[in-house]
């Protein structure tokens, strides 16, 4: 039986590939298709151009070179057949080419001329159409004229120019090119300068020397003065009288303020410090038809520079005299003051109630001082008025009214408000108050106006009684509000159409006033100056710091204390202001070890905690001649005391006693006064001076030491360091007693 063949057993099956589970996101097959027709368009048709004419310089001239332009004609003359065709059989015809002839040179030549005026007028043109051609042409004249030695700007000898002004407008004004005028900057002011950089004065003055040319200096107008000349310019043409301003003028204590209460019916005096007035106040007085404004200046002495200012301001000066005093010192200054002013003068004879009043001898005095009265026949006034009955005072206003009409003063209120200021001062809780009196125009609140370093917009006019009112006329003082900086008294306010004209004037202003205030600074000019104020380091000095109520007093205040002499002791005003003292006014003072003083101020309460703790003193003062009293003795206590040899006694030497490890023992006999241990000697000898200032050593009566022997007694003298004397010398004995110096 055969053996059962064994079947192999079946191969494995093949793994099955890993299926990812879930969903899965295959791309669809793309779809791709041919073009799509649109439209179909007839192809553009293609136009020959037509040859371009050549210019008739460029025609081929006849001669051997055969022209380019028409067809070639066949050669006839059997010349030139093929190699190839032998024979007798006439050939093609052929063009000639001058290429297989002796002439090819020339005819390449040709050609490159050709190539050569083709590519010169294709350059014409293009420069013709972008307008290159033009500019070239304008260099290329500009070249040739200059080549050609044409003439150039010759530098002026004498110009006129205006300082400061920019680089360009001087290279124009003297004719010089900026090559120059830079090289020349640099060299003076180690900066090179632009065209549109400004150059003052002083460097246009070197420049000029360095050109040899004379300049003219003109002075730039300023804002101001541009405004002034506006307003001077104005057509005024509803001209209409105006009150008069009256200026209360005379001698301390002689009454004005109270004669101006009794005007007013008010009590003006009675607040003033000492009785004196510190400051000019104005009034204006309604009374029926009268109107008149007033204008009440400090009598004192000290205020002389307010009282001149105030005498400026007006039309008429009302010189106030009392009966009893007569015409006194600072009378006659008034009188100065207002004649000086050209303005009309009208004497008020007052406190002529009083018993015992001498008229002919104030009549005297006045007509001594050109002020003739009319009853002797003078053109002087004198209206007899007492302030404690009201005695002449309706007359007074009368005439004073009355005189507004001879005078013809008018104004214009229709134009814009020009005023001037009286005093400025600054109010706590309202700011910067300016007392000013208008002399043209109308002032309302909401214009934008100018004072001095001050611009803003009135925000509100107050008048002398204190009431807001909704405008100010001419001839009217009010208060006004809305001035951004404190401006100086005497300064003019101008009303402006917008804000930044207004602060164009002032920035200006404040800038001019800032530099002279550096330049009052003064700098030794030589080495004497320079010598002397190095012997005055050693002077002692006093800083002060002052602040005042208003402006005015400032002034006059700061003034005064300038005429101190400072050859001994130095009086420095570190700082001067308007308001109450501040802390910064403190800290100022305890820097600089300085006094503060306030005038009719007071001192806020954080300024003087501060000045307690560290020792700053602040006097407060209301009468200026008490400041002045305790600033001098300030100084004079800065001084050294000096010392005074005072002679007390003679002293005869009879004897000499040589001690040894002593010295030498005067013995003698006191002819006069009394010698004391304390004293100095002068020691003489046939009348001459031998040693002087010379220390007492020992002085003995018999062996016991006393302190001084009187005349006719006999002692013993022996000198500190010196034991040259002899017997018939005399000593004179005197002390050194210090004496306090003054100024």
């Amino acid at each position: 039986m055969a053996a059962r063949r064994e079947e192999p057993p079946p191969p494995p099956k093949p793994p099955e590939p890993v299926k990812p589970a879930g969903p899965q996101v295959v791309p669809k097959p793309a779809d791709l298709k041919g073009p799509r027709v649109v439209r179909i368009e007839a192809p553009e048709p293609v136009t020959q151009r037509a040859p371009r004419p050549r210019p008739a310089a460029l025609q081929p001239r006849e001669g051997p070179f055969p022209s380019t332009e028409g067809p070639i004609r066949p050669d006839t003359s059997g010349r030139g057949r093929g190699r190839r065709g032998g024979g007798g059989g006439e050939s093609a015809p052929r063009s000639r080419s001058p290429r297989r002839h002796g002439n090819s040179t020339e005819f390449t030549e040709r050609l490159r001329e050709w190539r050569d005026q083709d590519v010169l007028e294709r350059r014409e043109r293009l420069a013709s159409a972008t307008g290159h051609g033009l500019r070239a042409r304008r260099s290329a004249e500009r070249r040739r004229k200059a080549s050609a030695g044409a003439p150039t700007a010759r530098a002026k000898t004498e110009v006129q120019i205006t300082a400061p002004l920019t680089v360009k407008d001087f290279c124009t004004a003297v004719g010089v090119p900026y090559n120059v005028i830079g090289g020349k900057l640099l060299e003076h002011t180690g900066s090179l300068k632009r065209m549109t950089d400004m150059i003052d004065a002083e460097t246009a003055e070197l420049l000029a020397v360095d050109l040899d040319i004379t300049i003219v200096l003109k002075r730039a107008k300023t804002e101001l003065e541009l405004l002034r000349e506006e307003y001077e310019a104005l057509e005024r043409k509803n001209l209409k009288p105006r009150p008069p301003v009256v200026a209360m003028l005379g001698h301390v204590d002689h009454g004005k303020t109270s004669l101006l209460d009794a005007i007013r019916r008010t009590h003006v005096a009675a607040g003033e410090a000492g009785g004196i007035t510190q400051h000019i106040g104005a009034y204006r007085i309604d009374q029926g038809d009268w109107h008149v404004t007033f204008l009440d200046t400090p009598g004192h002495e000290a205020f002389t520079s307010m009282r001149a200012r105030g005498a400026h301001l007006t039309d008429v000066v009302v010189l106030v005299v009392a009966a009893d005093d007569g015409v006194m010192p600072q009378t006659i200054e008034a009188i100065n003051h207002a004649q000086a002013a050209g303005v009309q003068i009208v004497v008020a004879l007052n406190k002529i109630d009083l018993p015992g009043v001498d008229l002919n001898k104030v009549y005297g005095q006045l007509a001594e001082h050109d002020l003739t009265p009319a009853e002797w026949g003078g053109s002087t006034d004198v209206i007899k008025t007492s302030a404690a009955t009201g005695e002449g005072i309706d007359t007074l206003l009368e005439h004073l009214s009355t005189l507004s009409e001879l005078l013809d003063l008018k104004a214009d209120p229709t134009i814009p408000a020009r005023g001037t200021v009286i005093e400025a001062q600054m109010r706590e809780g309202r700011g910067i108050a300016a007392q000013v009196l208008v002399r043209e125009g109308t002032l309302k609140p909401g214009q934008f106006i100018t004072c001095g370093p001050g611009a803003g917009r009135v925000r509100s006019l107050l008048d002398d009684r204190g009431k807001r009112v909704k405008s100010a006329t001419p001839g009217t003082p009010v208060e006004v509000y809305g001035l951004d900086d404190l401006p100086d008294t005497g300064d003019t306010l101008f009303v402006v159409k917008n804000l930044a004209r207004a602060k164009q004037v002032a920035e200006e202003i404040k800038t001019e006033r800032r530099e002279k205030a550096l330049q009052a600074v003064r700098k030794p000019a030589s080495l004497e100056d320079l010598l002397r104020s190095t012997d005055e380091s050693d002077v002692p000095e006093l800083n002060v710091i002052v602040k005042a109520d208003n402006q005015g007093s400032l002034e006059a205040l700061i003034g005064k204390l300038g005429e101190f002499p400072d050859d001994k002791a130095r009086l420095r005003v570190l700082h001067g202001g308007v308001g109450a003292i501040t802390e910064a006014d403190v800290s100022l003072a305890e820097a600089s070890h300085a006094l503060v003083i306030g005038f009719h101020v007071v001192a806020e309460d954080r300024a003087r905690r501060t000045a307690d703790q560290h020792g700053v003193e602040i006097r407060q003062y209301r009468v200026i001649y008490e400041v002045l009293d305790d600033v001098r003795k300030a100084l004079e206590g800065l001084l050294t005391p000096e010392q005074s040899a005072q002679e007390r006694g003679r002293v005869e030497v009879r004897q000499i006693f040589n001690v040894s490890r002593v010295g030498t023992i005067a013995g003698c006999y006191v002819t006069d006064g009394v010698v004391a241990r304390n004293h100095r000697v002068r020691l003489t000898r046939d009348s001459r001076i031998v040693a002087e200032n010379l220390a007492i050593e020992s002085l003995k009566r018999f062996k016991d030491d006393v302190r001084e022997v009187r005349a006719g007694m006999e002692c013993g003298i022996k000198l500190a360091g010196y034991d040259d004397i002899k017997p018939g010398d005399m000593l004179e004995v005197f002390e050194l007693v210090e004496v306090a110096q003054t100024l």
